[in-house]
């Protein structure tokens, strides 16, 4: 497929934040072409999941439309299941290319591509693990995400043990973030004591900051609360803010990420931070279009106004901001991880319809 190229002709913000600070930018996205735009402007990695790729092979169905009539006769037996997830790991080695001379020239820390385990399996540590070793296989480069749930803690914690970099993902608060952080010296420790390496490891974990904020609006509604909406735009920075200052005090050997981008403060007001952000392709041309100074921003607070209002009106906004906010065992009952599973696992679906359509065509419609 050919991929249009974008001449830059001068810095554009996101070129001045990689290139001036120590924040890294990733594409959320495998696809080609918007993986290409966002490397010609400082990214060094990117992602896929279900709901990526359904929404890259509905756009390029043309390009995937003959692919997928190969693998049906290549595999006579496969569910349009098994099909599915052949083209998200065909869709994530095709971008995982595209990041390896990155990869190869800083050690491992970036240029990997990010996919996603099967979100079906968040209550299966043993079918995570499995299927996280399967994909880091795929590619020297991948990065293999795994959900922050209680199956999913002990998970990233075996899976960095053999030597598996992890993306912990489904994750919107500080306790999550903690756990995270614990399980990944755990598994880093185990192979420290067995000799074996870590320096070429690149783990990160995400805070999907706009879905901790869509949460909470969620509820302004539902309970009929009064605040100032405004307010609701800065929960997921200020906890990732105060999660970025407890991993620097505490020395944790993982960066977070940014991602579930819905306002510039989800990028702006994080820039300087040793970090990633990974915006999709439609929010980095709105940064790349915009006037927003960039200047580094993480060590300036929120607003304790505004913290101290969503506190003393969201109880989950106070567990997403304390240590002890969530246990482990209630990871998997937070409003924002039910929502963001229940969209992952129907993108699953969403997935196999897809192949559907092409396996077995609506006779009505020929």
């Amino acid at each position: 497929m050919a991929v249009p190229h974008t001449r830059v002709t001068s810095k554009s913000p996101l070129q001045q934040m990689t290139q001036t600070t120590p924040t890294r930018l990733w594409n959320d996205s495998a696809s080609i072409e918007e993986l290409t735009y966002s490397m010609e402007h400082g990214a060094v990695g990117a992602t896929c999941n279900p709901v990526i790729a359904v929404t890259v092979l509905k756009k390029e169905m043309a390009t995937w439309r003959p692919r997928i009539e190969s693998l049906l006769r290549e595999m006579p037996t496969a569910t349009e299941d098994e099909i599915g997830w052949r083209l998200v790991e065909e869709l994530s080695v095709r971008a995982a290319e595209l990041l390896e001379p990155i990869f190869a020239a800083e050690g491992g820390r970036n240029g990997r591509l990010s996919i996603q385990t099967d979100p079906r399996y968040f209550r299966n540590t043993g079918a995570i693990v499995e299927q996280a070793g399967d994909f880091s296989r795929l590619a020297p480069n991948m990065i293999v995400k795994i959900p922050v749930t209680r199956a999913g803690i002990p998970a990233i914690e075996e899976a960095t043990y053999r030597g598996i970099s992890i993306n912990a993902t489904v994750c919107f608060t500080l306790p999550q973030c903690i756990a995270v952080a614990e399980a990944l010296e755990r598994g880093l420790r185990r192979r420290e004591a067995e000799g074996k390496d870590i320096a070429s490891m690149g783990p990160v974990c995400t805070i999907m900051v706009g879905r901790l904020d869509d949460w909470l609006k969620v509820l302004l509604e539902r309970d009929g609360l009064s605040v100032d909406p405004g307010y609701l735009e800065w929960a997921g920075v200020a906890v990732f803010k105060k999660t970025y200052g407890i991993f620097r005090e505490r020395g944790y050997r993982v960066r977070l990420l940014s991602a579930a981008f819905r306002n510039h403060m989800h990028w702006s007001e994080l820039i300087g931070a040793d970090a990633v952000i990974s915006p999709p392709y439609a929010w980095q041309k709105r940064f790349n279009a915009s006037d927003i100074e960039v200047k580094p921003r993480i060590d300036n607070p929120v607003d304790p106004k505004v913290v101290s209002q969503l506190l003393a009106h969201f109880p989950d906004f106070r567990r997403a901001y304390s240590e002890d906010g969530l246990a482990i065992e209630e990871f998997d009952h937070f409003g924002p991880t039910l929502r963001t599973l229940r969209q992952f696992i129907a993108a699953c679906g969403d997935l196999a319809a897809l192949v559907r359509d092409v396996m077995v065509p609506n006779p009505d419609q020929a």
